[in-house]
Protein backbone atom coordinates (compact mmCIF):
# COMPACT_ATOMS: atom_id res chain seq x y z
CA UNK A 1 0.00 0.00 0.00
CA UNK A 2 1.58 3.66 -1.15
CA UNK A 3 1.04 6.26 1.29
CA UNK A 4 0.21 9.56 -0.24
CA UNK A 5 1.65 12.67 -0.28
CA UNK A 6 -0.20 15.49 2.59
CA UNK A 7 -0.98 18.50 1.32
CA UNK A 8 -0.20 21.77 2.99
CA UNK A 9 -1.61 25.31 1.94
CA UNK A 10 0.22 28.10 2.92
CA UNK A 11 0.32 31.82 1.90
CA UNK A 12 3.64 33.53 2.76
CA UNK A 13 3.85 37.04 2.44
CA UNK A 14 7.57 38.31 1.78
CA UNK A 15 9.41 41.55 2.78
CA UNK A 16 12.99 41.05 1.20
CA UNK A 17 14.63 44.53 1.71
CA UNK A 18 17.70 43.16 0.46
CA UNK A 19 16.14 42.80 -2.76
CA UNK A 20 13.84 44.83 -3.08
CA UNK A 21 10.93 42.16 -3.61
CA UNK A 22 7.70 42.41 -1.60
CA UNK A 23 5.27 39.90 -2.59
CA UNK A 24 2.94 37.62 -0.96
CA UNK A 25 2.22 33.76 -2.49
CA UNK A 26 0.13 31.51 -2.36
CA UNK A 27 1.75 28.07 -2.13
CA UNK A 28 0.82 24.37 -2.41
CA UNK A 29 3.13 22.20 -0.81
CA UNK A 30 3.21 18.51 -0.96
CA UNK A 31 4.71 16.82 2.44
CA UNK A 32 5.88 13.06 1.28
CA UNK A 33 5.62 10.43 4.29
CA UNK A 34 8.92 10.20 4.62
CA UNK A 35 9.39 14.16 4.68
CA UNK A 36 9.47 16.01 8.74
CA UNK A 37 7.87 18.88 9.56
CA UNK A 38 11.32 20.58 9.38
CA UNK A 39 12.54 19.85 6.56
CA UNK A 40 8.73 21.03 4.93
CA UNK A 41 9.65 24.20 6.64
CA UNK A 42 13.08 24.09 5.27
CA UNK A 43 11.66 24.15 1.47
CA UNK A 44 9.43 27.13 2.83
CA UNK A 45 11.99 29.34 4.08
CA UNK A 46 14.56 28.20 0.96
CA UNK A 47 11.71 29.79 -1.14
CA UNK A 48 11.48 32.61 0.81
CA UNK A 49 14.84 33.40 0.29
CA UNK A 50 15.49 33.08 -3.94
CA UNK A 51 11.20 33.86 -4.36
CA UNK A 52 10.21 35.35 -7.26
CA UNK A 53 7.70 35.02 -10.10
CA UNK A 54 9.17 31.97 -11.64
CA UNK A 55 10.64 29.83 -8.62
CA UNK A 56 8.49 26.33 -8.14
CA UNK A 57 8.33 23.59 -6.24
CA UNK A 58 9.84 20.80 -8.68
CA UNK A 59 6.75 18.72 -9.50
CA UNK A 60 8.54 15.18 -10.01
CA UNK A 61 8.90 15.59 -5.77
CA UNK A 62 5.05 15.63 -4.85
CA UNK A 63 5.09 12.16 -5.96
CA UNK A 64 8.61 10.50 -5.85
CA UNK A 65 9.41 11.67 -1.86
CA UNK A 66 12.45 13.97 -0.72
CA UNK A 67 15.12 11.89 -2.84
CA UNK A 68 14.65 12.18 -6.26
CA UNK A 69 17.62 13.05 -8.22
CA UNK A 70 16.25 14.24 -10.98
CA UNK A 71 14.61 17.12 -9.67
CA UNK A 72 15.79 19.81 -6.81
CA UNK A 73 13.31 20.94 -4.43
CA UNK A 74 12.96 23.99 -5.89
CA UNK A 75 14.03 25.26 -8.99
CA UNK A 76 14.05 28.25 -11.94
CA UNK A 77 14.13 27.85 -15.43
CA UNK A 78 14.10 30.74 -18.28
CA UNK A 79 11.79 30.46 -21.13
CA UNK A 80 14.11 28.43 -22.96
CA UNK A 81 13.65 25.80 -19.97
CA UNK A 82 17.07 25.91 -19.02
CA UNK A 83 17.92 25.88 -15.53
CA UNK A 84 18.90 28.97 -13.97
CA UNK A 85 18.53 27.84 -10.11
CA UNK A 86 18.77 24.37 -8.61
CA UNK A 87 17.90 24.41 -4.21
CA UNK A 88 17.88 21.08 -2.93
CA UNK A 89 17.28 20.67 0.86
CA UNK A 90 19.03 18.32 3.01
CA UNK A 91 22.42 16.02 2.97
CA UNK A 92 22.22 15.41 -0.74
CA UNK A 93 24.42 13.03 -2.54
CA UNK A 94 27.80 14.92 -3.22
CA UNK A 95 27.52 13.46 -6.91
CA UNK A 96 24.07 14.68 -7.12
CA UNK A 97 25.41 17.82 -6.45
CA UNK A 98 28.08 17.93 -8.94
CA UNK A 99 25.77 16.63 -11.73
CA UNK A 100 23.10 19.41 -10.21
CA UNK A 101 26.04 22.27 -10.99
CA UNK A 102 26.82 21.11 -14.28
CA UNK A 103 22.91 21.31 -15.13
CA UNK A 104 22.45 24.57 -13.82
CA UNK A 105 23.12 27.88 -14.02
CA UNK A 106 23.38 28.24 -9.70
CA UNK A 107 22.98 25.31 -7.07
CA UNK A 108 22.06 26.58 -3.52
CA UNK A 109 21.98 23.56 -1.16
CA UNK A 110 20.38 24.21 2.28
CA UNK A 111 21.64 21.47 5.06
CA UNK A 112 20.41 21.12 8.42
CA UNK A 113 20.58 18.55 10.80
CA UNK A 114 23.19 19.90 13.62
CA UNK A 115 26.21 17.29 14.27
CA UNK A 116 25.11 15.49 11.38
CA UNK A 117 24.94 18.52 8.86
CA UNK A 118 28.49 19.09 9.70
CA UNK A 119 29.53 15.79 8.79
CA UNK A 120 27.98 15.88 5.71
CA UNK A 121 30.07 19.43 5.33
CA UNK A 122 33.51 17.78 6.42
CA UNK A 123 32.87 14.27 4.26
CA UNK A 124 31.80 16.75 0.99
CA UNK A 125 33.59 19.74 1.04
CA UNK A 126 36.62 18.78 -0.81
CA UNK A 127 34.40 17.89 -4.05
CA UNK A 128 31.80 20.74 -3.90
CA UNK A 129 34.22 23.61 -3.28
CA UNK A 130 35.28 22.92 -6.82
CA UNK A 131 32.10 23.56 -7.57
CA UNK A 132 32.24 27.48 -8.79
CA UNK A 133 28.43 28.31 -9.11
CA UNK A 134 27.31 26.33 -5.32
CA UNK A 135 26.54 28.05 -2.19
CA UNK A 136 25.91 25.83 0.75
CA UNK A 137 23.83 27.43 3.40
CA UNK A 138 23.37 25.40 7.09
CA UNK A 139 20.68 25.93 9.33
CA UNK A 140 20.87 25.60 12.94
CA UNK A 141 19.27 22.85 14.57
CA UNK A 142 17.41 25.78 17.13
CA UNK A 143 16.16 27.83 13.60
CA UNK A 144 14.60 24.31 12.81
CA UNK A 145 12.92 23.28 15.74
CA UNK A 146 11.50 26.57 15.61
CA UNK A 147 10.33 26.58 12.20
CA UNK A 148 8.78 22.61 12.64
CA UNK A 149 6.94 24.05 15.66
CA UNK A 150 5.12 26.60 13.40
CA UNK A 151 4.26 23.60 10.72
CA UNK A 152 0.43 22.78 9.94
CA UNK A 153 -1.54 22.82 7.06
CA UNK A 154 -2.84 26.13 6.68
CA UNK A 155 0.12 28.51 7.41
CA UNK A 156 -0.30 31.70 7.07
CA UNK A 157 3.52 33.25 7.46
CA UNK A 158 5.33 36.27 6.94
CA UNK A 159 9.00 36.29 5.97
CA UNK A 160 10.77 39.81 6.56
CA UNK A 161 14.32 39.64 5.10
CA UNK A 162 16.92 42.30 5.93
CA UNK A 163 20.52 43.19 6.07
CA UNK A 164 20.87 39.24 5.20
CA UNK A 165 18.62 38.47 8.39
CA UNK A 166 15.52 36.39 8.33
CA UNK A 167 12.77 36.82 10.33
CA UNK A 168 9.66 34.15 10.17
CA UNK A 169 6.57 33.79 11.56
CA UNK A 170 2.62 33.46 12.70
CA UNK A 171 0.57 35.93 14.44
CA UNK A 172 2.59 36.87 17.30
CA UNK A 173 5.17 33.83 16.70
CA UNK A 174 8.22 35.01 15.28
CA UNK A 175 11.48 32.94 14.58
CA UNK A 176 14.81 34.49 13.48
CA UNK A 177 16.12 32.15 10.67
CA UNK A 178 19.88 31.92 11.54
CA UNK A 179 21.84 30.63 8.20
CA UNK A 180 25.40 30.04 8.31
CA UNK A 181 26.91 30.41 4.51
CA UNK A 182 29.20 27.52 4.33
CA UNK A 183 30.46 28.39 0.92
CA UNK A 184 29.50 30.66 -1.40
CA UNK A 185 29.02 30.40 -5.42
CA UNK A 186 29.35 33.26 -7.82
CA UNK A 187 27.03 33.45 -10.78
Amino acid sequence: MTLNATIYKATLQIANMDRNYYHDHALTLARHPSETDERLMVRLVAFAGHANEVLTFAQGRLGAGPNSEDEPDLWQKDLTGAIELWIEVGLPDERAIRQACHRAKQVVVYAYGGRKADLWWEENRGGLERAKNLTVINLSPETTRALAALAKRGLELNCMIQESQMWMGEGEERVEVKLTVMMEGKM
